[in-house]
């Protein structure tokens, strides 16, 4: 791939504008040598002003969503992507969400520009769990735990029981939810269902990872034994 198609894929700019950083001599080599638009030289080694190029099409990042912010692309008010170097929200292929987190929910997002990756992580052939920390409106019944572990609850408008999902208490108003799913509002709509209501939810885990660390706002790329830890392999 031509070097001007391959940065404007990447959403640094149209061709138009990337030509134009190769006529600025803003496009070097590692060792801050010029390049020109018809060079042949590996990914790892460009650098656009100074900065290494992002990773090609295949890219993989986790971000600590936090609440208030919508998953979307043109929706109003403040987006994820507004947490992003504004150039990923051009890439071609388009990075997308891996699942959603609704705007009052914090926590583990992915993002992919990665088709078979995302789907991968989304089917439910890879079993990944799900793990929320929420805060309730009102104190828990007690009986929670066992009709979320029954496969047997049946929300609002539809006509496949929960999958069985697992509760653990912290207190009267937090608790813990493993979900083996991902259904529109799933956790909200479950305690909806037992009368009570989510008054703030995080998301900490999908699969074997975790934010580790990652402070609200912040993202960092994924590599290959993040993915393993993802799938737990």
């Amino acid at each position: 791939m031509r070097l001007v198609k391959l940065i404007a894929n990447l959403g640094y700019g149209s061709r138009k504008q990337v030509q134009q950083m190769f006529r600025e001599g803003l496009i070097t080599d590692a060792d801050g040598e010029v390049l020109y638009a018809d060079d042949k030289v590996e990914h790892d080694a460009i650098r656009v002003e100074g900065g290494p190029l992002d990773p090609a099409a295949g890219m993989i990042l986790m971000l600590h969503k936090p609440a208030g912010y919508t998953c979307s692309t043109k929706d109003q008010g403040r987006l994820i992507y507004d947490l992003l170097p504004p150039r990923f929200r051009e890439r071609a292929p388009v990075l997308s969400t891996v699942g959603r987190l609704d705007r009052d929910t914090s926590g583990l997002l992915l993002l992919t520009d990665d088709g078979a990756l995302l789907h991968r992580i989304i089917s439910p052939k890879s079993k990944l769990s799900k793990v929320y920390e929420a805060e309730l409106a009102q104190d828990l019944n007690g009986n929670e735990a066992a009709l979320f572990a029954s496969g047997t609850l049946l929300l609002e408008s539809e006509k496949t029981p929960l999958l069985p999902a697992e509760l653990k208490v912290h207190d009267a108003r937090h608790a813990q939810l493993v979900l083996h799913e991902g259904r529109y509002h799933q956790v909200r709509r479950m305690f909806a269902a037992t009368g009570n209501r989510v008054a703030a939810l995080h998301r900490s885990h999908i699969g074997g990872l975790g934010l580790g660390g990652l402070e609200e706002g912040q993202w960092r790329m994924l590599d290959a034994t993040d993915l393993d830890t993802l799938f737990g392999t």
